[in-house]
């Protein structure tokens, strides 16, 4: 479980306040409907709320970049609420709802990267590197609040519905050519983050069917 406070950053030419640089935290942490006690969201446009409240990233996912950066990172290194292990990120569902100790989450929506991640690790290159990675973990909605601890287990409680898009086909819309009408289409039927979702209608209005 990781937490971060108000952190200045250098962002290009601009001096940012983030939340981006989150370390572990011992015993039990409560869980609300805004995400995890003592974490902070700066940008509220962008990042946090409801339907972006727990930011997942996984074992699995770090032993690939401890390949790629040549040292493993430190748990929060990629600003992520809670670090699990069993699952690859980019194979997750939307709609899949898992259980964290008391905690029920939901997958909403893929993590999109931005400058202020390159600016956490001091490399405004790393936003390309962690695109073409396709690892990009994931969003959850906190459905049932409680604690999680170091330790628990994580259960996968519900599969997704029928149709529902990956992890990284979303990051892939998202980042690429966006699929054709009826790939969008279908998509947007599963429980989307409300900023994903309304990024996908966007793109929506400029594709045609097959």
């Amino acid at each position: 479980m990781n937490v971060g406070q108000p952190t200045a950053a250098q962002v290009g030419h601009r001096t940012v306040v983030t939340g981006i640089c989150k370390h572990p935290v011992p015993g039990r942490v409560r869980v609300t409907v805004e995400g995890l006690d003592g974490d902070r969201v700066m940008n509220r446009k962008y990042h946090g709320g409801p339907d972006q409240a727990v930011y997942v990233y996984t074992q699995e996912d770090y032993d690939h970049w401890a390949g790629v950066l040549g040292r493993a990172p430190e748990p929060g290194f990629f600003g992520e609420n809670l670090l699990v292990g069993g699952l690859e990120s980019a194979g997750v569902r939307v709609g899949e709802r898992f259980r964290v100790g008391t905690v029920l989450l939901e997958v909403t929506a893929p993590r999109i990267p931005c400058a202020t991640l390159g600016a956490r690790l001091e490399d405004a290159g790393f936003v390309k590197a962690f695109a073409r990675a396709r690892r990009p973990g994931f969003y959850t909605r906190v459905l049932e609040t409680g604690d999680v601890g170091r330790g628990d287990e994580v259960t996968r409680e519900r599969a997704a519905p029928a149709g529902a898009p990956t992890v990284a086909e979303l990051f892939g819309a998202w980042l690429g050519d966006p699929p054709v009408r009826e790939t969008l289409e279908r998509y947007l039927t599963a429980p989307l983050a409300v900023r994903f979702r309304r990024g996908l209608e966007e793109r929506l209005g400029g594709v045609e069917s097959t």
